[in-house]
């Protein structure tokens, strides 16, 4: 795979993660402010969101230090490592046991979708460090409806339709099973969550099935 292919198919499932992290919290500080509710669900998200984010913010900062190839490649060694080392011990903080859940599951989501990315030629690190403040930032472009390949959009019918469901049955090995019809393939259901056109269940463990659903932005494809 091209190094700026993989570069820009990495940072949109990085945006991606950090714009869900950065809603869950939204939802529990809106949940908070509601008199006599339980944050208990929206808290749970919270550690969910935060921890499916932390390797694809940890890989940014490794891009820019090493390039897309070698950043890539030291990232994926540290989140094996960590999850290799994890023990069985629990703690008696319930809040930690499920921290400690999320992250598990947020690295094996990680190793899941960067599993087999063949890089061939590597963008200099330079590249992909962010601008500086001095230069003046873009307008903002108008909002449209991505236009999408008749493949992309049967996966999102299937999606829509078929009860699609995330699965992992061993530690980098993600599967795709649905409810009914026609199942969609694996990379292309990742393909649209990394593009914002559809959305995993991350309150659940891929091990027990991630849901997923269309997002606005997917409902307006196959509407248009």
């Amino acid at each position: 795979m091209d190094a700026k292919i993989a570069l820009t198919l990495l940072t949109t499932r990085a945006n991606s993660e950090a714009a869900a992290a950065r809603k869950a919290r939204e939802e529990l500080i809106k949940g908070c402010e509601v008199a006599g509710s339980s944050p208990d669900s929206l808290m749970t998200a919270v550690l969910a969101a935060d921890a499916t984010a932390k390797p694809w913010t940890e890989l940014m900062l490794r891009i820019e230090r090493h390039g897309v190839r070698k950043g890539l490649a030291k990232q994926r060694q540290e989140a094996t490592e960590t999850l290799l080392g994890y023990g069985i011990a629990l703690s008696t903080s319930p809040v930690t046991n499920a921290a400690r859940l999320h992250e598990q599951d947020g690295l094996r989501r990680f190793l899941s979708f960067t599993q087999g990315m063949d890089i061939d030629d590597d963008v200099p690190a330079e590249e992909t460090a962010p601008q500086t403040e001095e230069q003046p930032a873009p307008a903002p472009a108008p909002v449209k409806t991505p236009k999408a390949t008749p493949a992309q959009k049967r996966t999102l019918l299937a999606i829509r339709d078929n009860g699609v469901t995330l699965r992992e049955h061993k530690i980098g090995a993600t599967s795709v099973s649905v409810e009914r019809g026609e199942k969609p393939r694996k990379d292309m259901v990742e393909w649209v969550v990394s593009q914002g056109w559809a959305k995993q269940d991350t309150t659940r463990s891929l091990f027990h099935g991630q849901k997923v659903t269309l997002t606005e932005t997917g409902e307006a494809i196959l509407a248009g």
